[in-house]
């Protein structure tokens, strides 16, 4: 790799690919909707536009050999057009520009969401198939995304999507705030039994597996076509795991519980209210978000390891140490 253009390289996963690449001295292009001081910081070029934009994209990806697509718009709610816009029509702009301008390889940052079907998930590798009855946009989107990526590589574009699970870590913009907001909000509850263990991701083990499956696409190609699941390679019991945080950051832990089907049937009430009063912002449980706090959700790691190869390099335990210590210095 020499010159690299990063879609969604403000954001939490694309900003760590942009930091690892600097310190190689990769020349690397960022395509967002703003100017990141970070990104710039880091020494890169920002281009601001919108991967709707065909045209511009096309001028993005001129001299460049290797494309992160990270971009994407996440999230259980909103319009199927913002998400289909986003995530399906951008990624075929994407894919376009890597053509035009003879791109070699391209990682894109998909999600296991693509194979969530309504039930637990316990060790399933990638031989498992698309969700064929899926509960939100973001997930849907996604299902078509990683397939228009997956049936465009060939010899003159390789490409390959990475599916990283529950990514966290110092830095992070979504995930941890949210949940240390509820957290001290008093609003989380247990949903289910509370034995549900699911995959997690330390973002330094995230941004590894994106370099090396680009690593992987030029040298070797034998990620080429291929989808991985991404994680810490060891799931961990999701509420013990939330308390556990909770406690060494001094907030009481969740002890208050719902059933899944309460929180289900929930969901399905508040998805309608929402969408019959047109209200944007997201409501506090959908039937999508009832599955994932209540079911089990962790994958085999074994083809990531073996092909790109991929081992997680910082521990849980160790992640969780640098979480709290950001979190504790005022990170957020």
């Amino acid at each position: 790799m020499k010159n690299v253009l990063v879609t969604g390289g403000g954001g939490f996963i694309g900003l760590g690919i942009v930091r690892a690449l600097a310190k190689t001295g990769v020349r690397t292009v960022v395509v967002g909707r703003h100017r990141y001081p970070a990104v710039e910081e880091a020494g890169a070029l920002c281009l601001v536009g919108d991967i709707r934009d065909r045209d511009f994209m096309v001028r993005a990806c001129n001299n460049i050999d290797t494309v992160f697509h990270v971009a994407a718009k996440a999230g259980v709610w909103g319009r199927w057009h913002d998400y289909f816009s986003i995530n399906v029509k951008g990624t075929e702009n994407v894919l376009a520009a890597c053509r035009h301008n003879q791109v070699a390889n391209l990682v894109y940052t998909s999600t296991p969401s693509v194979v969530f079907n309504r039930g637990h998930l316990r060790g399933v590798d990638e031989s498992a198939p698309y969700a064929d009855n899926v509960l939100c946009h973001y997930a849907r989107s996604k299902i078509m995304a990683e397939i228009l990526v997956l049936q465009a590589n060939s010899p003159q574009l390789r490409t390959t999507a990475l599916r990283p699970h529950l990514v966290w870590g110092p830095g992070d913009t979504n995930l941890i705030p949210r949940l240390l907001a509820r957290g001290r909000a008093g609003s989380l509850r247990i949903v289910g039994d509370g034995r549900n263990k699911v995959d997690i991701s330390y973002i330094d083990n995230v941004v590894d597996a994106h370099i090396q499956a680009a690593n992987n696409l030029e040298h070797f190609g034998t990620a080429a076509g291929e989808a991985f699941f991404i994680s810490q390679g060891e799931p961990v019991r999701l509420w013990e795991c939330i308390n556990d945080l909770f406690m060494q950051l001094a907030m009481p832990p969740v002890a208050r519980s719902i059933s899944f089907n309460k929180a289900y049937r929930l969901g399905f009430v508040m998805e309608k209210l929402y969408g019959l009063l047109a209200v944007k912002s997201e409501p506090r449980m959908t039937r999508f978000l009832a599955e994932q706090l209540a079911k089990s959700h962790w994958f085999s790691i074994a083809k990531a390891r073996r092909i790109l190869p991929y081992e997680p390099r910082v521990s849980t335990e160790e992640g969780m140490r640098r979480l709290v210590t950001w979190v504790r210095g005022g990170g957020l």
